[in-house]
């Protein structure tokens, strides 16, 4: 079966919602710049038995993840759900960064959502379904995270528009936007926080939301 895949397959909540959905029997494409991540990862999703492929690229140069999304569709089929969870996550101040360097952060932020929206939803939107998530953060920008701010203000955006072009052909386009530090053991618990990404790409369109925002507080199905 086509799957998830998931672009930015790190430790911490992007193993995490892979994790969710291989529970579930979804075979998991990852894509990760490492291939010491991407082994990882992989090791955490063989005890569920479903197929898991790598893909090894960095989401914030197109050359890179273009070629490897269109493996994981030529390998794999259209996927049910596509997650977007790469992310640039540093401390910067205004002035602290030179134009190159914020442009580097922006093309993972939010440039990679595009390419990797680009690269699959049409062809969920062909076949009439499917959900495309992306992870977000920072609801309110902060100084002392520029970057990612900017970056997060920018996917959610983006998100928006995705949602509005491609909701009326069947796609499911939805920000899951975290609205604090993520920690095991906390209401921010990766785990905790992979099962809205399941629960969201479970929603029947009559109830889409566009952006989801987990603040801690117990969610109900």
């Amino acid at each position: 079966m086509p799957g998830l895949i998931l672009v930015g397959a790190g430790p911490g909540l992007g193993t995490s919602v892979a994790r969710r959905f291989a529970r579930e029997g979804l075979g998991v494409s990852l894509v990760a710049r490492s291939a010491a991540t991407l082994a990882q990862a992989e090791a955490v999703l063989a005890p569920y038995g479903v197929p898991v492929a790598v893909y090894p690229a960095d989401a914030g140069r197109p050359s890179q993840l273009e070629p490897a999304l269109a493996s994981a569709v030529r390998d794999h089929g259209i996927p049910d759900v596509v997650v977007y969870h790469a992310a640039v996550v540093r401390a910067d101040a205004p002035g602290d960064l030179t134009p190159d360097e914020l442009a580097e952060t922006w093309s993972v932020n939010v440039q990679g959502v595009l390419v990797t929206a680009l690269a699959t939803i049409p062809g969920m939107q062909e076949r009439g379904s499917g959900s495309f998530l992306v992870t977000g953060g920072l609801p309110h920008p902060l100084p002392s995270h520029l970057s990612l701010s900017l970056g997060k203000a920018g996917a959610r955006a983006l998100t928006s528009m995705l949602a509005d072009h491609f909701g009326p052909h069947g796609v499911h386009v939805a920000t899951i936007t975290v609205a604090g530090t993520i920690a095991p053991g906390t209401s921010y618990d990766p785990d905790v926080i992979a099962e809205q990404y399941w629960r969201v790409h479970r929603q029947q369109p009559d109830a889409w939301e566009t952006e989801h925002l987990y603040d801690g507080a117990p969610t109900t199905y």
